[in-house]
Protein backbone atom coordinates (compact mmCIF):
# COMPACT_ATOMS: atom_id res chain seq x y z
CA UNK A 1 0.00 0.00 0.00
CA UNK A 2 1.76 3.62 -1.10
CA UNK A 3 1.21 6.28 1.30
CA UNK A 4 -1.70 8.47 -0.90
CA UNK A 5 -3.88 5.26 -0.07
CA UNK A 6 -3.04 4.77 3.48
CA UNK A 7 -3.24 8.41 4.54
CA UNK A 8 -6.49 8.52 3.31
CA UNK A 9 -8.28 5.41 4.65
CA UNK A 10 -6.45 6.29 7.62
CA UNK A 11 -7.86 9.82 7.82
CA UNK A 12 -11.73 8.71 6.79
CA UNK A 13 -11.40 5.75 9.25
CA UNK A 14 -10.34 8.36 11.95
CA UNK A 15 -12.78 10.56 11.30
CA UNK A 16 -15.69 7.65 11.02
CA UNK A 17 -14.43 6.03 14.69
CA UNK A 18 -14.89 9.33 16.47
CA UNK A 19 -18.23 10.03 14.96
CA UNK A 20 -19.53 6.75 16.24
CA UNK A 21 -20.02 7.51 19.52
CA UNK A 22 -22.06 10.97 18.17
CA UNK A 23 -25.02 8.43 17.25
CA UNK A 24 -26.07 7.49 20.44
CA UNK A 25 -25.24 11.01 22.57
CA UNK A 26 -27.77 10.46 25.37
CA UNK A 27 -25.64 6.91 26.10
CA UNK A 28 -25.20 6.74 29.94
CA UNK A 29 -21.35 5.36 28.61
CA UNK A 30 -21.48 8.03 25.69
CA UNK A 31 -18.56 9.28 28.07
CA UNK A 32 -16.07 6.07 28.09
CA UNK A 33 -17.19 4.99 24.28
CA UNK A 34 -15.77 8.89 23.79
CA UNK A 35 -12.28 7.58 25.42
CA UNK A 36 -12.35 4.13 23.40
CA UNK A 37 -13.02 5.86 20.23
CA UNK A 38 -10.18 8.95 20.33
CA UNK A 39 -7.38 6.37 21.22
CA UNK A 40 -8.71 4.11 18.99
CA UNK A 41 -8.35 7.08 15.89
CA UNK A 42 -5.11 7.62 17.44
CA UNK A 43 -3.72 4.17 16.58
CA UNK A 44 -5.53 4.24 12.95
CA UNK A 45 -3.61 7.86 12.15
CA UNK A 46 -0.72 6.61 13.29
CA UNK A 47 -0.02 3.99 10.05
CA UNK A 48 -0.10 7.17 7.39
CA UNK A 49 3.05 8.65 9.91
CA UNK A 50 4.90 5.42 10.03
CA UNK A 51 4.54 5.42 5.55
CA UNK A 52 5.31 9.05 5.44
CA UNK A 53 8.31 8.53 7.39
CA UNK A 54 9.75 5.90 5.25
CA UNK A 55 8.41 7.35 2.06
CA UNK A 56 8.52 11.10 2.27
CA UNK A 57 6.26 11.83 0.10
CA UNK A 58 5.00 15.41 -0.68
CA UNK A 59 0.74 15.54 0.05
CA UNK A 60 -2.37 13.90 -1.28
CA UNK A 61 -5.44 15.49 -2.11
CA UNK A 62 -9.18 14.19 -2.89
CA UNK A 63 -12.14 16.74 -3.94
CA UNK A 64 -15.47 15.47 -4.21
CA UNK A 65 -18.03 18.13 -6.65
CA UNK A 66 -20.02 19.91 -4.47
CA UNK A 67 -21.67 22.78 -6.13
CA UNK A 68 -20.35 26.29 -8.32
CA UNK A 69 -21.36 29.79 -7.59
CA UNK A 70 -21.47 31.14 -11.18
CA UNK A 71 -18.06 30.57 -12.24
CA UNK A 72 -16.66 29.66 -9.00
CA UNK A 73 -16.57 26.19 -7.86
CA UNK A 74 -17.13 25.47 -4.13
CA UNK A 75 -15.35 21.65 -3.25
CA UNK A 76 -15.42 19.59 -0.54
CA UNK A 77 -11.48 18.77 -0.85
CA UNK A 78 -8.93 17.33 1.51
CA UNK A 79 -5.49 17.51 1.18
CA UNK A 80 -3.16 15.16 3.70
CA UNK A 81 0.38 16.83 3.66
CA UNK A 82 3.47 16.82 5.21
CA UNK A 83 1.76 18.89 8.69
CA UNK A 84 -1.50 17.13 8.99
CA UNK A 85 -0.11 13.84 8.89
CA UNK A 86 2.14 15.06 11.37
CA UNK A 87 -0.69 16.89 13.36
CA UNK A 88 -3.46 14.45 13.59
CA UNK A 89 -1.90 12.33 15.59
CA UNK A 90 -0.47 14.75 17.90
CA UNK A 91 -3.94 15.99 18.26
CA UNK A 92 -5.52 12.86 19.34
CA UNK A 93 -3.24 12.06 21.58
CA UNK A 94 -3.35 15.37 23.49
CA UNK A 95 -7.19 15.07 23.19
CA UNK A 96 -6.92 11.39 24.45
CA UNK A 97 -5.05 12.13 27.63
CA UNK A 98 -7.60 15.05 28.38
CA UNK A 99 -10.62 12.95 27.91
CA UNK A 100 -9.04 10.41 29.81
CA UNK A 101 -8.91 13.27 32.61
CA UNK A 102 -11.87 14.42 32.47
CA UNK A 103 -13.65 11.11 33.39
CA UNK A 104 -11.93 12.17 36.79
CA UNK A 105 -12.19 15.84 36.49
CA UNK A 106 -15.69 16.46 35.16
CA UNK A 107 -17.64 12.48 36.90
CA UNK A 108 -19.47 15.07 39.48
CA UNK A 109 -21.02 17.07 36.67
CA UNK A 110 -25.11 16.33 35.77
CA UNK A 111 -24.34 16.76 31.90
CA UNK A 112 -21.13 15.24 31.73
CA UNK A 113 -22.54 13.51 28.06
CA UNK A 114 -23.04 17.08 26.40
CA UNK A 115 -19.66 18.08 27.66
CA UNK A 116 -17.94 15.17 25.82
CA UNK A 117 -20.10 15.69 22.75
CA UNK A 118 -18.92 19.38 22.57
CA UNK A 119 -15.00 18.10 23.21
CA UNK A 120 -15.93 15.46 20.43
CA UNK A 121 -17.18 17.90 17.85
CA UNK A 122 -14.89 20.44 18.82
CA UNK A 123 -11.86 17.57 17.73
CA UNK A 124 -13.63 16.96 14.22
CA UNK A 125 -13.60 20.36 13.39
CA UNK A 126 -10.44 20.82 14.16
CA UNK A 127 -9.23 17.51 12.01
CA UNK A 128 -10.77 19.35 9.50
CA UNK A 129 -9.48 22.70 9.63
CA UNK A 130 -5.91 21.22 9.40
CA UNK A 131 -6.72 18.58 6.75
CA UNK A 132 -8.32 21.18 4.26
CA UNK A 133 -7.59 21.58 1.00
CA UNK A 134 -9.47 24.50 0.34
CA UNK A 135 -10.12 27.75 1.99
CA UNK A 136 -14.07 26.96 2.22
CA UNK A 137 -12.99 23.64 4.21
CA UNK A 138 -10.88 25.66 6.19
CA UNK A 139 -13.03 28.36 7.16
CA UNK A 140 -15.67 25.45 8.31
CA UNK A 141 -13.37 23.80 10.50
CA UNK A 142 -12.43 27.68 11.84
CA UNK A 143 -15.94 28.20 12.72
CA UNK A 144 -16.33 24.86 14.18
CA UNK A 145 -13.41 25.44 16.58
CA UNK A 146 -15.00 28.69 17.63
CA UNK A 147 -18.25 27.78 17.76
CA UNK A 148 -17.43 24.85 20.53
CA UNK A 149 -15.11 27.17 21.89
CA UNK A 150 -17.96 29.42 23.02
CA UNK A 151 -19.91 26.74 24.29
CA UNK A 152 -17.43 24.86 26.53
CA UNK A 153 -15.70 28.38 27.84
CA UNK A 154 -19.39 29.28 28.91
CA UNK A 155 -19.84 25.37 30.52
CA UNK A 156 -20.33 27.21 33.84
CA UNK A 157 -23.19 28.88 32.41
CA UNK A 158 -24.61 30.44 35.97
CA UNK A 159 -21.06 32.53 36.72
CA UNK A 160 -21.38 35.49 35.15
CA UNK A 161 -17.43 35.66 34.52
CA UNK A 162 -17.61 32.74 32.71
CA UNK A 163 -20.58 34.39 30.05
CA UNK A 164 -18.19 36.91 29.60
CA UNK A 165 -15.48 34.95 28.85
CA UNK A 166 -17.48 33.07 26.32
CA UNK A 167 -18.79 36.12 24.45
CA UNK A 168 -15.54 37.73 24.23
CA UNK A 169 -13.63 35.16 22.94
CA UNK A 170 -16.65 35.20 20.38
CA UNK A 171 -16.24 38.76 19.50
CA UNK A 172 -11.89 38.76 19.45
CA UNK A 173 -12.65 35.84 17.15
CA UNK A 174 -15.62 37.48 14.77
CA UNK A 175 -12.99 40.45 14.03
CA UNK A 176 -10.21 37.45 12.76
CA UNK A 177 -13.34 36.50 10.77
CA UNK A 178 -13.97 39.15 9.02
CA UNK A 179 -10.41 39.06 7.84
CA UNK A 180 -10.87 35.44 7.26
CA UNK A 181 -14.27 36.16 4.92
CA UNK A 182 -12.90 39.55 3.57
CA UNK A 183 -9.56 37.30 1.77
CA UNK A 184 -11.76 34.34 0.77
CA UNK A 185 -14.43 37.36 -0.94
CA UNK A 186 -11.64 38.66 -2.18
CA UNK A 187 -10.01 35.64 -3.74
CA UNK A 188 -13.88 34.76 -5.28
CA UNK A 189 -14.02 38.21 -7.25
CA UNK A 190 -10.29 38.33 -8.73
CA UNK A 191 -9.70 34.55 -9.30
CA UNK A 192 -12.82 32.17 -9.02
CA UNK A 193 -11.19 29.68 -7.23
CA UNK A 194 -10.80 28.93 -3.38
CA UNK A 195 -8.10 26.26 -4.14
CA UNK A 196 -5.15 26.53 -2.23
CA UNK A 197 -2.31 25.29 -4.55
CA UNK A 198 -4.58 27.39 -7.08
CA UNK A 199 -3.91 30.48 -5.17
CA UNK A 200 -0.53 29.58 -4.43
CA UNK A 201 -0.01 29.79 -7.48
CA UNK A 202 -0.67 32.96 -8.55
CA UNK A 203 0.78 36.84 -7.44
CA UNK A 204 -1.28 37.64 -4.61
CA UNK A 205 -1.74 41.06 -3.44
CA UNK A 206 -0.20 42.50 0.03
CA UNK A 207 -3.92 43.60 1.26
CA UNK A 208 -5.44 39.76 1.32
CA UNK A 209 -1.98 38.59 3.10
CA UNK A 210 -2.88 41.33 6.10
CA UNK A 211 -6.60 40.25 6.31
CA UNK A 212 -4.72 36.39 6.51
CA UNK A 213 -2.87 37.70 9.07
CA UNK A 214 -5.63 39.38 10.83
CA UNK A 215 -7.08 36.10 11.11
CA UNK A 216 -4.47 34.76 12.38
CA UNK A 217 -3.60 36.96 15.13
CA UNK A 218 -7.65 37.11 16.35
CA UNK A 219 -7.48 33.14 16.76
CA UNK A 220 -3.68 32.99 17.88
CA UNK A 221 -4.09 35.58 20.38
CA UNK A 222 -1.52 38.14 19.51
CA UNK A 223 -0.99 41.43 20.90
CA UNK A 224 -3.76 43.65 20.31
CA UNK A 225 -6.27 40.89 20.42
CA UNK A 226 -5.01 38.88 23.27
CA UNK A 227 -7.21 39.50 26.57
CA UNK A 228 -9.98 36.38 25.32
CA UNK A 229 -7.06 34.02 26.09
CA UNK A 230 -6.40 35.14 29.57
CA UNK A 231 -10.29 35.20 30.13
CA UNK A 232 -11.28 31.75 29.07
CA UNK A 233 -9.56 30.43 31.63
CA UNK A 234 -13.17 30.31 33.06
CA UNK A 235 -13.82 27.31 31.69
CA UNK A 236 -13.49 23.91 32.95
CA UNK A 237 -9.57 23.02 32.91
CA UNK A 238 -9.88 20.10 30.66
CA UNK A 239 -11.09 22.93 28.25
CA UNK A 240 -8.65 24.98 28.78
CA UNK A 241 -5.82 21.79 28.25
CA UNK A 242 -7.90 21.42 25.29
CA UNK A 243 -8.80 23.93 23.12
CA UNK A 244 -6.64 27.25 24.79
CA UNK A 245 -2.92 25.22 24.74
CA UNK A 246 -2.73 22.24 22.11
CA UNK A 247 -5.52 22.77 19.27
CA UNK A 248 -7.88 25.78 18.96
CA UNK A 249 -5.18 28.37 19.82
CA UNK A 250 -2.59 27.36 17.36
CA UNK A 251 -5.55 27.11 13.97
CA UNK A 252 -4.21 30.78 13.56
CA UNK A 253 -0.57 29.92 13.49
CA UNK A 254 -0.96 26.88 11.13
CA UNK A 255 -3.60 29.35 9.14
CA UNK A 256 -0.37 31.11 8.77
CA UNK A 257 2.09 27.85 7.84
CA UNK A 258 -0.70 27.38 5.10
CA UNK A 259 -0.47 30.43 3.23
CA UNK A 260 2.95 30.22 3.53
CA UNK A 261 3.83 29.97 -0.18
CA UNK A 262 1.59 33.26 -0.01
CA UNK A 263 3.86 35.18 2.40
CA UNK A 264 7.32 33.95 1.33
CA UNK A 265 8.26 36.72 -0.93
CA UNK A 266 6.36 39.54 0.42
CA UNK A 267 8.47 41.60 2.64
CA UNK A 268 5.45 43.56 4.26
CA UNK A 269 3.44 40.28 5.26
CA UNK A 270 6.91 38.59 6.78
CA UNK A 271 7.81 41.85 8.79
CA UNK A 272 4.15 42.09 10.04
CA UNK A 273 4.69 38.86 11.57
CA UNK A 274 8.28 38.89 12.84
CA UNK A 275 6.85 42.12 14.88
CA UNK A 276 3.58 41.42 15.20
CA UNK A 277 4.95 37.96 17.10
CA UNK A 278 7.86 40.02 18.64
CA UNK A 279 5.43 42.10 21.01
CA UNK A 280 3.28 39.62 21.26
CA UNK A 281 5.49 36.87 22.95
CA UNK A 282 7.38 39.74 24.88
CA UNK A 283 3.89 41.46 26.14
CA UNK A 284 2.39 37.90 27.23
CA UNK A 285 5.74 37.01 29.26
CA UNK A 286 5.05 40.12 31.08
CA UNK A 287 1.98 39.28 32.01
CA UNK A 288 2.52 35.78 33.38
CA UNK A 289 4.90 37.77 35.54
CA UNK A 290 2.48 39.81 37.19
CA UNK A 291 -0.29 37.22 37.78
CA UNK A 292 -0.67 35.02 40.71
CA UNK A 293 -3.72 32.67 39.37
CA UNK A 294 -2.08 29.30 38.54
CA UNK A 295 -4.36 28.67 35.38
CA UNK A 296 -3.61 32.52 34.02
CA UNK A 297 0.48 32.18 34.38
CA UNK A 298 -0.19 29.23 31.88
CA UNK A 299 -2.67 30.96 29.71
CA UNK A 300 -0.34 34.05 29.30
CA UNK A 301 2.55 31.79 28.62
CA UNK A 302 0.78 29.91 25.64
CA UNK A 303 0.40 33.38 23.87
CA UNK A 304 3.74 33.80 24.15
CA UNK A 305 4.76 30.66 22.95
CA UNK A 306 1.92 31.61 19.98
CA UNK A 307 4.03 34.79 19.58
CA UNK A 308 7.44 32.65 19.44
CA UNK A 309 5.93 30.52 16.63
CA UNK A 310 4.62 34.01 14.93
CA UNK A 311 7.98 34.86 14.88
CA UNK A 312 9.13 31.78 12.68
CA UNK A 313 6.83 32.45 10.42
CA UNK A 314 8.15 36.23 9.83
CA UNK A 315 11.23 34.37 9.82
CA UNK A 316 10.38 32.32 6.42
CA UNK A 317 10.61 29.18 8.68
CA UNK A 318 7.08 27.26 8.81
CA UNK A 319 8.37 24.29 9.72
CA UNK A 320 9.66 25.41 12.73
CA UNK A 321 6.87 26.49 13.97
CA UNK A 322 5.35 23.70 13.34
CA UNK A 323 7.69 21.72 14.96
CA UNK A 324 6.95 24.39 18.24
CA UNK A 325 3.14 23.45 17.75
CA UNK A 326 3.59 19.94 18.61
CA UNK A 327 6.29 20.30 20.91
CA UNK A 328 3.90 22.75 22.64
CA UNK A 329 1.10 20.80 22.37
CA UNK A 330 2.23 18.25 25.11
CA UNK A 331 3.72 19.76 27.95
CA UNK A 332 1.35 22.95 27.53
CA UNK A 333 -1.78 19.93 27.87
CA UNK A 334 0.20 18.22 30.94
CA UNK A 335 0.57 21.84 32.59
CA UNK A 336 -2.90 22.66 32.56
CA UNK A 337 -3.95 19.10 33.42
CA UNK A 338 -1.39 19.21 36.64
CA UNK A 339 -2.95 22.99 37.60
CA UNK A 340 -6.21 21.14 36.98
CA UNK A 341 -5.73 18.56 39.71
CA UNK A 342 -3.90 21.27 42.60
CA UNK A 343 -6.63 23.28 42.06
CA UNK A 344 -9.55 20.49 42.59
CA UNK A 345 -7.12 18.62 45.32
CA UNK A 346 -6.87 22.16 47.03
CA UNK A 347 -10.45 22.84 46.98
CA UNK A 348 -10.69 25.53 44.18
CA UNK A 349 -7.81 27.30 45.36
CA UNK A 350 -5.87 28.85 42.00
CA UNK A 351 -3.64 31.37 43.90
CA UNK A 352 -0.26 29.83 43.76
CA UNK A 353 0.56 31.83 46.99
CA UNK A 354 -1.57 29.40 48.88
CA UNK A 355 0.16 26.46 47.84
CA UNK A 356 3.52 25.26 48.86
CA UNK A 357 5.18 22.22 49.56
CA UNK A 358 2.84 19.82 47.39
CA UNK A 359 6.02 17.77 46.09
CA UNK A 360 5.09 15.79 49.94
CA UNK A 361 1.36 15.53 48.96
CA UNK A 362 1.30 15.33 44.91
CA UNK A 363 4.46 14.26 43.91
CA UNK A 364 3.57 12.83 40.49
CA UNK A 365 1.43 16.10 39.99
CA UNK A 366 4.23 18.46 40.98
CA UNK A 367 6.94 16.12 38.95
CA UNK A 368 5.13 16.51 36.09
CA UNK A 369 4.69 19.87 36.79
CA UNK A 370 8.32 20.85 37.01
CA UNK A 371 9.10 18.33 34.26
CA UNK A 372 6.60 20.55 31.72
CA UNK A 373 7.86 24.10 32.71
CA UNK A 374 11.63 22.74 32.18
CA UNK A 375 10.26 21.69 28.40
CA UNK A 376 8.36 25.45 28.64
CA UNK A 377 11.58 27.12 29.15
CA UNK A 378 13.79 24.61 26.71
CA UNK A 379 15.45 22.94 28.88
CA UNK A 380 18.03 20.70 26.70
CA UNK A 381 16.57 17.55 25.21
CA UNK A 382 13.44 17.79 26.69
CA UNK A 383 10.70 18.78 23.90
CA UNK A 384 10.18 22.46 24.25
CA UNK A 385 14.34 22.95 23.72
CA UNK A 386 14.41 20.95 20.04
CA UNK A 387 12.14 23.43 18.46
CA UNK A 388 12.59 27.00 20.59
CA UNK A 389 16.18 26.78 20.44
CA UNK A 390 15.87 26.29 16.57
CA UNK A 391 13.52 29.65 16.29
CA UNK A 392 15.65 31.29 18.96
CA UNK A 393 19.02 30.24 16.41
CA UNK A 394 17.46 31.48 13.34
CA UNK A 395 16.18 34.46 14.40
CA UNK A 396 20.06 35.07 15.75
CA UNK A 397 21.68 34.28 12.16
CA UNK A 398 18.75 36.10 10.21
CA UNK A 399 19.14 39.81 8.75
CA UNK A 400 15.91 41.10 11.39
CA UNK A 401 14.96 44.10 13.13
CA UNK A 402 16.96 44.25 15.86
CA UNK A 403 14.13 44.91 18.41
CA UNK A 404 11.94 41.84 17.43
CA UNK A 405 15.35 40.09 18.25
CA UNK A 406 15.58 41.80 21.37
CA UNK A 407 11.83 41.30 22.65
CA UNK A 408 11.89 38.13 21.77
CA UNK A 409 15.53 37.10 23.63
CA UNK A 410 13.59 38.84 26.99
CA UNK A 411 10.84 37.06 26.43
CA UNK A 412 12.72 33.80 26.50
CA UNK A 413 14.36 34.89 29.50
CA UNK A 414 11.18 35.49 31.08
CA UNK A 415 9.67 32.19 30.55
CA UNK A 416 12.32 30.89 32.43
CA UNK A 417 11.71 33.49 35.63
CA UNK A 418 7.65 32.67 35.36
CA UNK A 419 8.22 28.82 34.88
CA UNK A 420 10.56 28.38 38.35
CA UNK A 421 7.72 31.03 39.70
CA UNK A 422 5.24 28.62 39.28
CA UNK A 423 7.24 25.37 40.54
CA UNK A 424 8.89 27.30 43.71
CA UNK A 425 5.43 28.65 45.01
CA UNK A 426 3.34 24.95 44.27
CA UNK A 427 6.13 22.62 45.26
CA UNK A 428 8.73 23.56 47.08
CA UNK A 429 9.17 25.24 50.81
CA UNK A 430 7.05 24.72 53.47
CA UNK A 431 3.03 24.51 52.71
CA UNK A 432 0.89 27.78 53.14
CA UNK A 433 -2.79 26.08 52.82
CA UNK A 434 -5.40 24.50 55.14
CA UNK A 435 -3.73 21.88 56.84
CA UNK A 436 -7.02 19.78 57.44
CA UNK A 437 -7.42 19.23 53.30
CA UNK A 438 -7.39 15.35 51.88
CA UNK A 439 -5.75 15.37 48.77
CA UNK A 440 -4.87 12.22 46.97
CA UNK A 441 -3.30 11.01 43.29
CA UNK A 442 -5.25 8.46 41.44
CA UNK A 443 -4.60 6.64 38.41
CA UNK A 444 -7.72 8.10 36.85
CA UNK A 445 -5.88 11.36 36.36
CA UNK A 446 -1.92 10.78 37.03
CA UNK A 447 -2.23 7.97 34.02
CA UNK A 448 -2.62 10.50 31.11
CA UNK A 449 -0.61 13.72 32.90
CA UNK A 450 2.20 10.64 32.72
CA UNK A 451 1.83 9.99 29.15
CA UNK A 452 1.71 13.65 28.76
CA UNK A 453 5.20 13.82 30.75
CA UNK A 454 6.67 11.02 28.12
CA UNK A 455 5.41 13.22 25.30
CA UNK A 456 7.34 16.24 26.83
CA UNK A 457 10.33 14.08 27.06
CA UNK A 458 10.77 12.65 23.64
CA UNK A 459 8.29 13.91 21.38
CA UNK A 460 11.05 16.53 20.53
CA UNK A 461 13.88 14.09 19.34
CA UNK A 462 10.97 12.19 17.37
CA UNK A 463 9.83 15.13 15.83
CA UNK A 464 12.92 16.34 15.01
CA UNK A 465 13.95 14.06 13.01
CA UNK A 466 10.77 13.66 10.87
CA UNK A 467 10.46 17.31 10.26
CA UNK A 468 13.27 19.42 10.08
CA UNK A 469 14.90 19.89 6.15
CA UNK A 470 17.89 17.38 5.90
CA UNK A 471 20.47 19.87 4.98
CA UNK A 472 20.85 22.71 7.22
CA UNK A 473 20.77 26.13 6.73
CA UNK A 474 23.49 27.36 8.19
CA UNK A 475 26.46 25.37 8.78
CA UNK A 476 28.48 27.44 11.14
CA UNK A 477 27.71 29.78 14.10
CA UNK A 478 29.68 31.50 16.25
CA UNK A 479 29.55 29.89 19.75
CA UNK A 480 27.53 33.16 21.72
CA UNK A 481 24.84 33.31 19.30
CA UNK A 482 24.36 29.43 19.39
CA UNK A 483 24.05 29.27 23.26
CA UNK A 484 22.16 32.64 23.32
CA UNK A 485 18.82 30.59 24.25
CA UNK A 486 20.12 28.59 26.74
CA UNK A 487 22.02 31.62 28.38
CA UNK A 488 19.27 33.96 28.85
CA UNK A 489 16.86 31.24 30.27
CA UNK A 490 19.72 29.83 32.76
CA UNK A 491 19.88 33.88 33.51
CA UNK A 492 16.32 33.99 33.72
CA UNK A 493 16.59 30.40 36.05
CA UNK A 494 18.96 32.03 38.80
CA UNK A 495 17.71 35.35 39.21
CA UNK A 496 13.98 34.33 39.46
CA UNK A 497 15.25 31.85 41.99
CA UNK A 498 16.33 34.17 44.06
CA UNK A 499 13.34 36.72 43.69
CA UNK A 500 11.02 33.66 44.60
CA UNK A 501 13.51 32.87 47.99
CA UNK A 502 12.84 36.88 48.67
CA UNK A 503 8.66 37.52 47.61
CA UNK A 504 8.23 33.72 49.44
CA UNK A 505 8.88 35.78 52.97
CA UNK A 506 7.26 39.14 52.23
CA UNK A 507 3.24 39.38 52.71
CA UNK A 508 1.44 38.69 49.47
CA UNK A 509 0.06 41.85 48.43
CA UNK A 510 4.36 43.18 48.63
CA UNK A 511 5.31 40.32 45.95
CA UNK A 512 5.54 42.84 43.03
CA UNK A 513 5.94 46.19 42.87
CA UNK A 514 2.74 48.11 42.39
CA UNK A 515 3.86 49.90 39.08
CA UNK A 516 4.09 46.78 37.33
CA UNK A 517 0.64 46.70 36.12
CA UNK A 518 0.12 44.87 32.65
CA UNK A 519 -3.47 44.71 32.71
CA UNK A 520 -3.96 48.45 31.08
CA UNK A 521 -5.18 46.58 27.79
CA UNK A 522 -8.26 45.35 28.78
CA UNK A 523 -8.86 48.23 31.18
CA UNK A 524 -8.53 50.21 28.45
CA UNK A 525 -9.99 48.97 25.75
CA UNK A 526 -13.24 46.79 28.15
CA UNK A 527 -13.72 50.10 30.18
CA UNK A 528 -12.15 53.26 29.41
CA UNK A 529 -12.83 53.17 25.67
CA UNK A 530 -16.09 52.50 26.01
CA UNK A 531 -17.05 54.40 28.88
CA UNK A 532 -16.10 57.45 26.72
CA UNK A 533 -17.63 56.63 23.63
CA UNK A 534 -21.02 55.64 24.90
CA UNK A 535 -20.59 58.35 27.34
CA UNK A 536 -19.46 61.09 24.23
CA UNK A 537 -22.66 59.47 22.59
CA UNK A 538 -25.41 59.79 25.28
CA UNK A 539 -24.05 64.02 25.49
CA UNK A 540 -24.25 64.01 21.83
CA UNK A 541 -27.52 62.39 21.45
CA UNK A 542 -29.25 64.74 24.19
CA UNK A 543 -27.39 67.24 23.42
CA UNK A 544 -29.09 67.30 19.86
CA UNK A 545 -32.38 66.33 20.88
CA UNK A 546 -32.64 68.60 24.09
CA UNK A 547 -31.09 71.58 22.69
CA UNK A 548 -31.99 71.15 19.42
CA UNK A 549 -34.90 69.35 18.83
CA UNK A 550 -36.68 70.00 22.08
CA UNK A 551 -35.18 73.59 22.58
CA UNK A 552 -34.71 75.35 19.00
CA UNK A 553 -37.00 73.46 17.19
CA UNK A 554 -39.75 71.66 19.46
CA UNK A 555 -41.59 73.49 22.02
CA UNK A 556 -39.49 76.45 23.22
CA UNK A 557 -38.68 77.34 19.65
CA UNK A 558 -42.41 77.33 18.85
CA UNK A 559 -43.13 80.18 21.79
CA UNK A 560 -40.57 81.70 20.66
CA UNK A 561 -41.51 82.22 17.02
CA UNK A 562 -45.33 82.54 18.17
CA UNK A 563 -44.62 85.20 20.91
CA UNK A 564 -43.72 88.41 19.35
CA UNK A 565 -46.42 88.56 17.07
CA UNK A 566 -49.21 87.53 19.84
CA UNK A 567 -47.53 90.36 21.92
CA UNK A 568 -48.24 92.75 19.39
CA UNK A 569 -51.51 91.95 18.68
CA UNK A 570 -52.07 92.38 22.10
CA UNK A 571 -51.65 95.79 22.26
CA UNK A 572 -53.69 96.42 19.41
CA UNK A 573 -56.71 95.29 21.48
CA UNK A 574 -56.05 97.27 24.42
CA UNK A 575 -59.11 99.85 23.81
CA UNK A 576 -56.69 102.81 23.46
CA UNK A 577 -58.16 105.55 21.08
CA UNK A 578 -54.91 106.63 19.55
CA UNK A 579 -54.12 103.32 18.20
CA UNK A 580 -57.62 103.21 16.42
CA UNK A 581 -57.36 105.99 15.17
CA UNK A 582 -53.72 105.54 14.25
CA UNK A 583 -55.17 102.23 12.41
CA UNK A 584 -58.29 104.35 10.74
CA UNK A 585 -55.97 106.74 9.36
CA UNK A 586 -53.38 104.34 8.13
CA UNK A 587 -56.10 102.35 6.42
CA UNK A 588 -57.91 105.44 4.71
CA UNK A 589 -53.76 106.24 3.32
CA UNK A 590 -53.61 102.69 1.71
CA UNK A 591 -56.96 103.11 0.04
CA UNK A 592 -56.48 106.32 -1.30
CA UNK A 593 -53.06 105.39 -2.97
CA UNK A 594 -54.83 102.05 -4.11
CA UNK A 595 -57.36 104.15 -6.37
CA UNK A 596 -55.22 106.13 -7.29
CA UNK A 597 -52.50 103.27 -8.90
CA UNK A 598 -56.06 101.89 -10.34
Amino acid sequence: MNLPTAALSCYFLSMLTIMIPLINPSSMNFHFKTKTAIKTAFFISIVPLFFFINDNSQSTTVTWKWFNILATPLDITIQLDQYSIIFIPVALMVTWSIIEYSLWYMNNDFKIQLFFKYLLIFLLAMMLLVSAGNFLMLFVGWEGVGIMSYLLIGWYFTRSNAGAAALQAVLYNRIGDIGFLFSMFWLISSYNSIDLNFVFSMNNSTPLIIAFIIAAASKSAQFGLHPWLASAMEGPTPVSALLHSSTMVVAGVFLLIRIHPMIKDNQTALTTCLCLGAISTAFAATCALTQNDIKKIIAFSTSSQLGLMVVAIGLNMPHLAFFHICTHAFFKAMLFLCSGSIIHNLNDEQDIRKMGGLQKTLPITTTCVSIGSLALMGTPYLAGFFSKDAIIEAINTSNVNSWALTLTIIATSFTAVYSLRVIFFASMAHPRLNPIQLMTETDSFTNPIKRLAIGSIIAGLIINQIILPSTPLNLTMPLYLKITALAVSLLGFIIALDLANISWTKLPHHSFPKTLNTSFYPTIFHRLLPHYTLNFSLQTSSHLIDTLWLEKLGPKGLTELQLPPIMKNQEIHQGMIKVYLSIFTFTILVCLITLQLV
